[in-house]
């Protein structure tokens, strides 16, 4: 059952800097919502406060809640490794553990969340996980070598394997193609396209022809100026913010006029 996020009125800080000011978004489930703008407008910053990622950087806090179907992810009480589990997050670089092999990779999270997994619980996990990241076929004979061995496309693909393991209901990605090829790019938008089958999917790119391609649902983040806090501008369906945007500063952006 993926989930849709309602944000209020959200205001992220790193110790006295607003790094993001009065962000207002319903993200609907089962579809792709990407995130577009200029470098340094806030996109990943905001991404991260998505699954509390954003509080490993000391200093950093929130202001606003993030409601996940009802449920405040900053509400009193709430675990934010439980958040994490819940909302998977896919980095800009691939980043599988390059001690592990291809099998604990996929397994990492787990088994730090549940130890007593029988051999056979945790080979179906990895052969579903692989399959549902399309990388099973490929590795499927060399799952004990290591993960960092793969291609950079099939390292992300890895990760995003890692991530859907933990069974969440929604995968946040931040940029995740930017340091592939254009065939692995590929592989991951058409990836993308499954996956929101089943998940609540919100993606960082700045790539603007892969938010075309991707995206159900496009928001775009501007910044006034250095020091100044990022913004959303406008958000909407994708179709509607490439084609006949409201505002001047989405469209100036959109046709390449800055940024």
């Amino acid at each position: 059952m993926s989930k849709r996020i309602v944000v209020n009125n959200l205001n992220v800080y790193y110790g006295k800097f607003k790094a993001v000011e009065d962000v207002d978004m319903v993200i609907e489930p089962r579809s792709v919502t990407a995130f577009i703008g200029p470098s340094g407008c806030g996109k990943s910053t905001f991404l991260r406060t998505l699954n509390r990622m954003h509080e490993v950087i000391p200093g950093a806090r929130v202001e606003g809640d993030v409601l996940v179907d009802g449920e405040n992810l900053y509400g009193p009480g709430v675990d934010p490794v439980e958040v994490r589990r819940l909302i998977g997050m896919v980095f800009q670089r691939p980043n599988p553990f390059p001690t592990m092999s291809i099998k604990e990779n996929v397994l990492a999270g787990v088994t730090l969340n549940a130890k007593h997994l029988s051999s056979s619980r945790k080979d179906e996990i990895v052969e579903k996980s692989l399959s549902g990241a399309n990388l099973w076929e490929e590795v499927k004979n060399r799952l004990e070598l290591p993960g960092s061995g793969l291609s950079g496309g099939q390292q992300q693909r890895l990760c995003i394997a890692r991530a859907i393991a933990m069974s969440p209901e929604v995968l946040l990605m931040d940029e995740p193609c930017s340091a592939l090829d254009p065939i692995s790019t590929l592989a991951i938008e058409d990836l993308i396209q499954e996956l929101k089958e089943t998940y609540t999917i919100v993606i960082v790119t700045h790539n603007m022809q892969q938010a075309a391609r991707v995206s159900d649902s496009t928001a775009f983040f501007n910044i006034a100026g250095t020091g100044a806090p990022g913004k959303l501008i406008e958000m909407g369906p994708t179709e509607k913010i490439f084609s006949t945007p409201d505002n001047q500063q989405t469209e100036e952006y959109i046709t390449g006029r800055f940024g």
